[in-house]
């Protein structure tokens, strides 16, 4: 029977950081010494301790003072699944379903899949902010959601495997997926228009709106040019993109000549105009038209049902988990859907 060891608290440290950096947990560079010591909820002494020991294994090779260690795993011991860094546009993003979903998915097949410690949002969609980030965080692959061409144009430069759902992906050289969304926008406003609106806006993010309206947005103005309703700027309006800055624009549209329809890309900014509706005593849908592009569990609660874009998310699922095989085979995988 082999002996027991007893390992001290710097082992222990050690041992379980080890396992972090074998299984993929962890890779690139580590994380500083303030987070360790918050996640593993040890003393810094102890924790310096365990680090020094994985740096005469060979696995962390020092940077220098101020400097955050590098992770060298040697060839045997590193694993042939992939780290999967999610990139989103802001903190909601994490909890649509369908990125749950994915996450899961992935980590069920064999790589581990992890959300990115910052937004693009939360770095102001700078491109040289966000590929410091992406830079430091060590992954072998990255899944961009919605992200302006800027990012995905920065992404195909770079030697590492990215995929694009959604966003400005279009004649980009990278693999992607999304839903045909042009048609149900050019849809959803001819029958607005046949029910009599003829003031009707579509409130977006920056990203579809800018540099130059998306595919969907520009499929919305042309069925407005289509039965003689000019667009401009009133249909499609900017607005700085945070809490204020929302409620700014509806109030400056409602000001004069109000909106008797609105479109609102996603449900979160859809729950805060019918606030903002409803604060004011403007009434759904006798006052004003409501429709959201994409679809949402708390729809399923409403009494008359909320008017929506649905599509099934599970296709998009599969088409990463399948970009995910090709690359951890060393396939070239670049065909959008």
């Amino acid at each position: 029977m082999p002996r027991l060891r007893l390992m001290n608290a710097a082992e222990q440290v050690a041992e379980h950081l080890r396992g972090e950096l074998i299984s993929g947990r962890l890779g690139g560079i580590m994380p500083g010494v303030l987070r360790l010591e918050k996640k593993l909820g040890v003393n810094r002494n102890t924790l310096e301790a365990g680090l020094k020991l994985l740096e005469e294994e060979g696995l962390l090779i020092p940077q220098g003072a101020g400097r955050r260690r590098r992770i060298e795993l040697p060839a045997g011991m590193k694993q042939p699944s992939l780290r999967v860094a999610i990139l989103v546009g802001d903190g909601a993003e994490r909890r649509l379903d369908y990125m749950v979903e994915l996450q899961h998915r992935l980590g069920i097949a064999g790589h581990t899949a992890f959300f990115a410690e910052q937004t693009m949002g939360s770095l102001n969609l700078n491109v040289n902010c966000i590929a410091g980030m992406v830079k430091k965080a060590g992954a072998d692959a990255w899944v961009v959601l919605a992200a302006p061409s800027e990012v995905l144009e920065w992404f195909c430069r770079q030697e590492l495997a990215a995929f694009a759902v959604f966003g400005r992906r279009r004649e980009l050289p990278l693999a992607g997926v999304g839903p045909n969304k042009p048609l149900a926008y050019a849809a959803a406003a001819r029958e607005l228009i046949l029910l009599g609106h003829t003031r009707i806006v579509l409130m977006t993010r920056a990203r579809r709106r800018l540099p130059e309206p998306g595919l969907s947005e520009r499929a919305f103005l042309e069925e407005l040019d289509a039965h003689g309703i000019p667009s401009g700027p009133y249909n499609l309006p900017d607005w700085e993109e945070t809490v204020e800055g929302f409620h700014a624009r509806l109030e400056s549209l409602f000001l004069i000549s109000p909106p008797t329809a609105l479109i609102i890309d996603e449900s979160p900014f859809f729950v805060a105009a019918q606030q903002f509706l409803a604060r004011r005593g403007i009434q759904v849908p006798e006052d004003v038209s409501l429709v959201c592009t994409d679809a949402s569990q708390d729809f399923e609660w409403c009494h008359p049902a909320i008017s929506h874009i649905r599509w099934d998310t599970r296709p998009v699922v599969h088409r990463v988990l399948q970009w995910a095989d090709n690359v951890s085979r060393g396939r070239k995988d670049t065909r959008q859907t």
